[in-house]
């Protein structure tokens, strides 16, 4: 009976709450009209209606709660330098420019960035300005040195890895994957004017006189 009434082997949660236990599966099963049913959109109890008055959401494969809007592009403009907030991985994913400016304040800046295949950031360096970068999709090979004759510092980098680049360092980013090499930057103070957007790199160097 147990795997006909509760056929996974963990209740669903939200906001820590279960949904349904052993001992309470029977009047939980009549009073929600999919509370064991994936992909279900998850409106059918005063609970969920509530939960999902500002976030729709639905149980997908994992047992995890996802927006039923997912799939929905993302405006990728500057939102700076007002509050906000976004998926990051998505909208970086969802990029396909050499670089936009997604959010640009007085003090920091985010930017998202693809990088073609076998195509590189390109060598530069900024002198009073700290950079992250973070990969989302692809693989690459960073390097970075005191001088753009000497850049000691190699290392491979792939899918969820983080590089930090002090200000002065000479650096560059190469995509020696066989996709777009998918990532977002952040600057401190910001690098470049707000709503910046390359759509290639010959689009960056022109702007930048290279």
């Amino acid at each position: 009976m147990y795997n006909v009434y509760n056929p996974y082997p963990y209740p669903y949660f939200i906001n820590n709450t279960p949904m349904y236990t052993l001992d309470n599966m029977y009047s939980v099963y009549n009073t929600y009209s999919c509370p064991y049913y994936l992909n279900a959109p998850m409106y059918n109890t005063e609970f969920s209606k509530q939960f999902s008055n500002q976030y729709p959401y639905i149980v997908d494969e994992f047992g995890f709660l996802q927006p039923i809007n997912d799939d929905a592009l993302i405006e990728l403009r500057d939102y700076g330098p007002e509050p906000f907030v976004v998926n990051i991985e998505k909208a970086t994913k969802q990029n396909n420019t050499f670089r936009t400016a997604l959010w640009t304040g007085n003090h920091l800046q985010v930017t998202l960035m693809s990088i073609n295949i076998g195509e590189d950031i390109g060598l530069e360096v900024h002198p009073t300005v700290d950079q992250f970068i973070r990969i989302e999709e692809g693989q690459g090979l960073i390097k970075m040195g005191d001088s753009k004759c000497n850049l000691d510092f190699q290392r491979k980098v792939c899918d969820d890895f983080a590089i930090m680049i002090p200000a002065g360092k000479w650096h560059n980013l190469i995509n020696t994957g066989n996709k777009p090499l998918k990532l977002y930057s952040i600057y401190a103070p910001p690098a470049h004017p707000h709503g910046t957007v390359h759509q290639t790199k010959e689009d960056a160097e022109r702007e930048h006189g290279h």
